[in-house]
């Protein structure tokens, strides 16, 4: 989107999927790099069975997760020392530089929808390799 452009309203069809860093696929959703966002980005997750992000956090920005279908574990904390399971219907609120890890260890692909207050989704994201050993594969 042009930035000298007049802000309007866009409908985003979430049928190109990018690679987050992750480690896992996000459908392409509601960005700065779509519509022009401001302070918000929301996108599609799919986990397939048995995956899991890499442990991460967001620096400056919260995220909030609805889950649409199956569960997710995910692991919290400064040395990922809490646990929880959102289930579907649930939602799931992370404050910002909190490191975690998501997975999926059903055996069918949990789907949610994950809206954050940074535009651009992937520039706040940092890795924790050395956190990573800590949850068991």
């Amino acid at each position: 989107m042009d930035a000298t452009s007049k802000p309007t309203c866009h409908i985003v069809r979430p049928n190109h999927a990018y690679d987050g860093k992750q480690g896992l696929s996000y459908f392409q959703g509601i960005a700065a790099e779509t519509v022009g966002a401001k302070g918000i980005c929301m996108h599609l997750l799919t986990i397939p069975p048995g995956v899991r992000a890499k442990a991460h956090l967001h620096e400056a920005h919260e995220t909030a997760i609805y889950m649409l279908s199956g569960e997710a574990h995910t692991w919290y904390g400064d040395r990922l020392e809490q646990h929880v399971v959102v289930h579907a219907g649930e939602l799931f609120y992370i404050p910002a530089g909190v490191p975690h890890l998501p997975a999926n260890l059903s055996s069918t692909p949990c789907t949610a929808i994950i809206a954050r207050t940074d535009p651009n989704e992937q520039e706040s994201v940092l890795l924790l390799p050395e956190l990573d050993a800590l949850v068991p594969a």
